[in-house]
């Protein structure tokens, strides 16, 4: 490094205070973040719709990475069967909202994260109220109606947004970036039918696969914050915890006739 960008980083490192620049120090000696992409995660509003198995660790990467400001959108209260894979939530919160166990858990963790909690399903009639003030989307819910719901109001807000789904040993995730490859709907096209596809309550699921595809989920929000490395954009990547297997599938381009990005040209 050069003295003139030494001292620009210096300069850099001084507008963070003592306490941050010892929270972060592993940040700050890495070239893709450093003080500056620091500012950049400390100045985005990162929404995660589900604050269950895989809003659960993707809201504690991004607290922990100090996202700024994290908005928590789910209605439900935790139950015992929650505690398997939720680790947002612990015994104590039993019967709580689970916007409040999360914030409780964030703020616990990171006091100077913003935590915005939304006690309330997403729904066509406030999904767009929602996201409007955000930056990126995480889609950490559970059933492909709300899936199908987040894509599409994120693809006509022009709001980037990372799918992700688990079962049992498997977990899959896309990211979806206004005019780069295509979006949710163009490869799933339509929610399958009623009892097409085992919930996650009949089939069952392992926490720890909602753990690494959660944490996929935040560092793709991560990635996108800081303008670092390769995106899942035009891919989707697919995990076979039991095989340890990782593959990344090319998708094709957007689709001429998907019910809403195809219809962004007209």
């Amino acid at each position: 490094m050069t003295e003139s960008k030494k001292e620009q980083q210096y300069q850099k490192d001084q507008a963070l205070t003592s306490s941050q620049q010892e929270r972060y120090a592993r940040h700050l000696t890495m070239e893709e973040i450093g003080a500056g992409g620091q500012q950049k995660l400390f100045g985005a509003k990162v929404c995660i719709i589900g604050a269950g198995g895989l809003g659960s660790p993707a809201a504690l990467y991004l607290a922990a990475a100090g996202v700024g400001t994290i908005g928590i959108v789910d209605a439900d209260s935790v139950e015992l069967s929650n505690l398997q894979r939720q680790i947002l939530h612990t015994a104590a919160d039993l019967g709580k909202q689970k916007v409040r166990s999360a914030r409780e858990t964030l703020k616990s963790l990171n006091p100077d994260a913003v935590v915005k909690t939304y006690p309330v399903y997403a729904e066509e009639k406030n999904i767009q109220e929602i996201i409007q003030d955000y930056d990126f989307m995480i889609d950490a819910a559970d059933n492909f109606s709300t899936k199908f719901l987040i894509n599409d109001a994120c693809v006509r807000a022009g709001k980037p947004f990372v799918h992700a789904g688990v079962i049992r040993f498997q977990g899959q995730l896309m990211t979806y970036v206004p005019g780069k490859g295509p979006c949710y709907r163009c490869i799933f096209k339509e929610p399958p039918p009623q009892g097409a596809v085992p919930s996650a309550k009949q089939a069952g699921i392992l926490g720890a696969v909602c753990g690494v595809i959660g944490s996929l989920q935040a560092m793709e929000a991560v990635k996108y914050v800081l303008g670092a490395g390769d995106l899942l954009t035009g891919k989707l990547l697919t995990y076979d915890a039991l095989r340890v297997q990782f593959r990344v599938i090319q998708l094709p381009g957007r689709a001429a006739d998907c019910g809403v990005c195809g219809k962004l040209g007209e």
